[in-house]
């Protein structure tokens, strides 16, 4: 299992020190896309996807406050579909996009990979897709998925990883990458493991914004700890599943490396440390 970790959008919102915890209120603060490409046996595997090129090509469709506030950079070079292009593969190689969610920086580059099955909860279907369960207005972006891709959906079921329920192997056949419900953020949020070797590789994508809120004693600057309640659709849940990749954290840190997606923290020590096997 070959893993890269990629930045598919850089976001640039201000008062740095409130964001990142560094620097000064007057800076432009950095938060990224993390996004995982893993060569498996069945092809490539796609974590999340990040802002995508239709997105870049009409940056309202992202909404206008959204934009305002995150000020990304909306680079073509950043997006998952160019980076898989840069490290030798083509599109079409990515056989499967798993997504942590279907908010708008993370589904946005799903419409680059139309031949890739899309893998999701289906609670977060039922909300973002087909409003089975009404979502809060303007959350979801449905243009970025309005061509129709091929879905595959999660739900009840699977077993046990580290204490987490309901785990489920991709395709329900492939027992080195995981669906793991981790709701809270949204309704049908999921953390995806992926076996590196011997150990593991957990991406909680929303279900924490800051590396400190895995410390033993958790902290979080102080907009973005607003940003985040603001997001939550279950914040008591989403509480709930902190605490419980803190405990992972402080119990299996020598086997199981916990990442979110948009600390550039998290980002930076993966794209240089023992899984960094791609530069973005």
């Amino acid at each position: 299992m070959r893993i890269h970790h990629l930045n598919t959008g850089t976001m640039c919102p201000i008062g740095k020190r409130l964001v990142n915890g560094s620097g000064s209120i007057f800076q432009r603060a950095r938060m990224v896309c993390h996004c995982l490409l893993v060569e498996s046996n069945d092809g490539l595997v796609l974590v999340d996807t990040g802002i995508g090129l239709d997105d870049i090509g009409d940056p309202p469709r992202l909404g206008r406050k959204w934009v305002r506030q995150t000020t990304p950079r909306l680079d073509p070079a950043e997006t998952a579909v160019r980076q898989v292009k840069a490290l030798g593969f083509s599109a079409d190689d990515v056989r499967h996009v798993l997504l942590t969610h279907l908010d708008r920086d993370h589904a946005g580059g799903v419409p680059d990979f139309p031949k890739a099955k899309v893998h999701v909860h289906r609670k977060e279907y039922e909300m973002a897709v087909t409003h089975q369960v009404a979502p809060p207005q303007g959350r979801y972006i449905t243009a970025q998925w309005r061509h129709g891709p091929d879905w595959a959906f999660y739900g009840a079921g699977g077993e046990d990883w580290f204490g987490f329920k309901g785990a489920r192997a991709l395709g329900d056949r492939e027992p080195d990458i995981l669906m793991i419900p981790l709701p809270g953020h949204t309704l049908g949020h999921c953390g995806i493991a992926v076996r590196d070797n011997d150990k593991w590789l957990l991406h909680a994508g929303d279900a924490y914004f800051h590396h400190a809120q895995l410390d033993a004693r958790p902290r979080i600057p102080l907009v973005l700890g607003m940003f985040q309640r603001r997001a939550d659709m279950d914040r008591a849940t989403r509480i709930q599943n902190q605490e419980r990749l803190r405990q992972l954290k402080a119990a299996h840190g020598a086997d199981v490396t916990i990442v979110n997606s948009h600390d550039p923290v998290d980002y930076e020590t993966c794209r240089c440390g023992r899984h960094a096997l791609a530069v973005s």
